[in-house]
């Protein structure tokens, strides 16, 4: 879900990428790998803009298995790094990764009074079980269900 307070920051985002992806395809670069039958089927669409990547890395690379200079995403260890580096400046006092940004996610859902079930679809679990451990915040005191006429 993207927040619709970021829609216009995402937008120029996205703007920045593609005139990145334009630039790599001037310079004879800006494909991307696609499944077999895929690139069979479309032989253009790995430079197309629609299948090039979001977070695209910063540099390109050679793929190993095709031996194709290209830009492949960016690195999950960068993001790891850059959430570490948020951490140590925000001088948080207790241990934060990425994936505790995924349970907040679900814990602020139930919190807010968001059925299991749509949770369980949000994260992607396959079975309501693996979501019910993120009810262990519904048993603290003060996080009450809300009437209706509550608002």
């Amino acid at each position: 879900m993207l927040p619709n307070k970021l829609k216009l920051e995402f937008q120029q985002h996205l703007a920045r990428v593609k005139l990145l992806h334009e630039k790599d395809v001037a310079e004879g670069f800006g494909q991307v790998m696609l499944p077999h039958a895929l690139a069979r089927k479309y032989p253009n669409a790995d430079r197309e803009w629609g299948w090039q990547w979001v977070f695209p890395s910063a540099r390109r690379s050679k793929d190993p298995r095709s031996e194709m200079v290209r830009r492949h995403h960016a690195n999950e260890q960068a993001v790891q790094r850059a959430m570490k580096a948020a951490v140590r400046l925000a001088k948080l006092s207790k241990r934060a990764t990425c994936h505790t940004l995924r349970h907040c996610f679900a814990t602020h859902l139930l919190e807010s009074g968001y059925d299991i079930r749509t949770v369980q679809d949000l994260l992607g679990h396959e079975s309501v079980e693996i979501t019910m451990i993120y009810l262990h915040v519904m048993q603290k005191p003060g996080i009450r269900v809300r009437s209706p006429l509550d608002g």
